[in-house]
């Protein structure tokens, strides 16, 4: 069945593209991951990438389509005309504490962007991305985590030939002819207005402009009209300005975090990320029709040959009541272009010149992307 699946697949690709594309990515539900080595290798044999990657998730994504709770697979394949290299990296434990293995550190040529699938059980990538920050601000990290397991051990992640069941693989890239960009869409609407942190500890938020930050959140939920007073009980984020240097703010430049505990004793909220004094925040809710209009503001006026998207595992027909929701945006907006990806547990991506790992999240990497 996998093989079957692989073979019309690489049949399509090779009548597309010309032999030894650049890179190409191998995507399979939990029903084939038994077979991903196998798989792997009629990819490497038939279409003869110069680079492979993939990886098991609970959900895959294709053109226009997104296979949930059913078998998938889907293979993808470039031709970026830049330089690329494979990347197999894991997170060891020193007496210095931990420490990432596998970057290199000379890279053969400038890095423009990475391509990562990790597994998230074994490889926080959060210290990666300080790490890449330090050594290339500013290059951008598109991926997410795989899926396809509830536990550590279960994951399977594939670079080139080898499987494994740890770390991250992945690809970088360098700059070349064929221009890839990301689009990260949080979908989340802003509710009030933005306050500066005046009190806070790690993740706790005590206060907001002087005032308790649960204080300011009952403020600013009692003078919502009942249509988004209902959203609030999908859940809280608060937003977190990510470039101080804006007197505005709009679409992207909050990074969006969920409000995980409200303690109604001090009047703060625990935040899933460290939150400084003076930093600018404002609450924010997530809804269908916010994340919907999100993801195509996003996309407008772009165009792609192919797009990579990793979205979270959170959304799908769950959340938005319909199936392939994202998928078909994508086709939609951006003309169809050949597209793959996968269900994410947490979506990377860049916010601003900055790369986190996002939840309730669309990333998306736009291959010779162009506007007008």
């Amino acid at each position: 069945m996998t093989a079957t699946a692989i073979g019309e697949t690489a049949g399509q690709i090779l009548d597309a593209l010309c032999p030894a594309p650049d890179l190409a990515t191998l995507f399979v539900t939990p029903h084939h991951a038994g077979a991903l080595e196998d798989a792997a290798s009629a990819v490497r044999s038939v279409v003869a990438p110069g680079v492979l990657v993939g990886c098991a998730a609970v959900s895959v994504v294709g053109n226009g389509r997104e296979v949930e709770d059913g078998p998938g697979v889907v293979l993808w394949a470039a031709v970026l005309d830049a330089p690329v290299a494979p990347l197999r990296m894991d997170v060891v434990r020193t007496d210095r504490g931990m420490a990432l293995t596998g970057w290199p550190e000379e890279p053969e040529f400038e890095p423009a962007g990475v391509l990562l699938l990790a597994d998230p059980y074994s490889f926080p990538a959060e210290p990666f991305f300080d790490h890449l920050a330090n050594a290339h601000p500013g290059v951008p990290v598109i991926g997410g985590n795989a899926s396809a397991a509830a536990g550590p051990g279960g994951n399977r992640l594939v670079l080139d030939g080898v499987v494994t069941t740890n770390g991250a693989v992945g690809a970088l890239f360098g700059h070349g002819t064929v221009p890839i960009e990301a689009a990260v869409s949080q979908g989340c609407r802003p509710i009030g207005r933005p306050y500066a942190v005046t009190r806070s500890e790690h993740n706790v938020v005590y206060d907001l402009g002087g005032v308790p930050a649960l204080a300011r959140l009952t403020e600013i939920a009692e003078a919502l009209p009942p249509e988004e007073a209902a959203l609030l009980s999908n859940g809280i984020l608060l937003g977190i300005v990510v470039d101080e240097h804006k007197l505005d703010y709009g679409r992207g430049d909050f990074l969006a975090k969920n409000v995980m505990q409200i303690d109604r004793d001090t009047g703060a909220v625990t935040v899933g990320d460290v939150v400084p004094v003076g930093a600018t925040v404002q609450y924010l809710v997530r809804d269908a029709a916010t994340a919907d209009e999100d993801l195509r503001a996003l996309l407008a006026g772009r165009r792609a040959e192919g797009t990579l998207v990793f979205t979270c595992n959170g959304r799908g027909i769950s959340f938005f009541t319909e199936a392939d929701h994202d998928a078909k945006v994508v086709a939609e907006v951006l003309g169809d272009p050949a597209s793959a990806g996968f269900f994410a547990a947490g979506e990377f991506g860049p916010i601003g010149r900055r790369n986190f790992v996002h939840g309730y999240t669309a990333s998306v990497a736009l291959i010779n992307d162009g506007h007008g």
